[in-house]
């Protein structure tokens, strides 16, 4: 197997800590049996960090004791429709601000807490050289990502705040409508083009993400959505998580014209892990190989350049593949894509290269 440093577009750590009351982050450091990251598996796929998201669940998917910590909080826990799908994280059913807030903040704690107690191994970075420094003296690096912002008001006043704490790439939905955007559902076969455009508060937060130099993440967002932020921003498109809907018609995937669109400005597309995502059908193939993720891969390629393409495996946060199994399988990955004839530099550039540069020319 070839190991190579691997910075990774997405995934849901924060939230699997948290769902499970590890509010410290202590299970990264001694070890999680169950999902996909941990600092073990870390050292062993060479995984030297990412985009680390912050997601807030439907309230009937959020751990017993946050409500303890927040009760005034209550009034906004499930509606009668919500608890239908109780325990679901697909729930896509509108959430309140008040509670993704706080549930917001408590999950950057962690990460807060995790880089606090664990210097020696990990840190919070804010800029490319923070996290060119991690690299160099083998950290792992954290950037923080706000998946859906549904805990941010229309004043943008939170988001302030979340920036001061270290906030530096913004999704502006999930797939759930806000008050600033709509994202896609999960059917299947489905197009992207799902539902209305940006609002006038969502055209507001792209140009603030724009002024404060903070990435704008197009995974999940309608097509609508995505055309008007193509319009309004001035920075490169990123889709940190997404695949090719003409291999894999799922409406979290991206078409040709998008992907084109994001190779005119110089973007990136991270590979979305997720077996779901991958495969032509649909299907939740536990077994799919690596080769399909190479096959998307080369499409990504074809469209955005050598330049252009990355890795967004969305661990802890999707089904992926028994071939990677959870980021100690990494080389795997790699494997396939020197079978696949990709040489050394172009591997480095998917792995990590391509992310720094994109994260340098973005948010500094």
């Amino acid at each position: 197997m070839i190991n190579l440093p691997v910075f990774d577009g997405h995934n849901d750590l924060l939230l699997a800590l948290w769902r499970s009351d590890n509010l410290e982050g202590e299970s990264f450091i001694s070890g999680r049996q169950k999902g996909h990251i941990d600092l073990s598996k870390c050292k062993k796929g060479g995984l030297v960090g990412g985009f680390f998201a912050i997601f807030v669940p439907a309230t009937s998917v959020a751990p017993k004791s946050f409500w303890q910590r927040y009760p005034k909080l209550l009034e906004h826990k499930s509606t009668a429709k919500e608890k239908k799908l109780a325990g679901n994280l697909l729930n896509t059913e509108p959430i309140s601000q008040p509670y993704a807030y706080a549930a917001t903040v408590e999950m950057m704690n962690i990460a807060h807490q995790m880089a606090k107690q664990n210097s020696a191994e990990l840190e919070i970075c804010t800029d490319y050289a923070e996290i060119k420094n991690c690299i160099d003296h083998n950290k792992i690096s954290l950037l923080l990502h706000v998946e859906g912002a549904e805990a941010i008001s229309s004043n943008l006043e939170e988001l302030e705040q979340l920036y001061e704490m270290g906030l530096r790439s913004m999704g502006p939905v999930w797939s759930r409508k806000n008050i600033f955007a709509e994202g896609v559902n999960f059917s299947f076969p489905s197009s992207p083009d799902q539902g209305k455009g940006l609002t006038e508060a969502g055209k507001e937060l792209i140009r603030f993400c724009n002024k404060k130099k903070m990435l704008i993440d197009l995974s999940h967002l309608n097509e609508k959505g995505f055309w008007e932020v193509a319009k309004i921003s001035d920075k490169p498109l990123v889709a940190t998580h997404s695949n090719v809907h003409a291999l894999c018609p799922s409406p979290r995937n991206l078409t040709n014209l998008q992907l084109s669109a994001i190779a005119e400005t110089n973007g990136v597309v991270g590979l979305n892990f997720g077996i779901g995502f991958l495969h032509s059908e649909g299907k939740q193939d536990k077994n799919l190989h690596p080769d399909t993720m190479c096959t998307h891969l080369d499409s990504l390629l074809e469209i955005l350049g050598e330049d252009g393409v990355a890795l967004g495996s969305d661990f802890d946060g999707i089904q992926i593949s028994n071939h990677i199994a959870d980021c100690s399988g990494l080389p795997n990955l790699i494997s396939s894509m020197k079978k696949r004839g990709y040489g050394k530099e172009l591997i480095e550039k998917i792995c990590f290269k391509n992310w720094l540069n994109l994260l340098r020319i973005t948010i500094g």
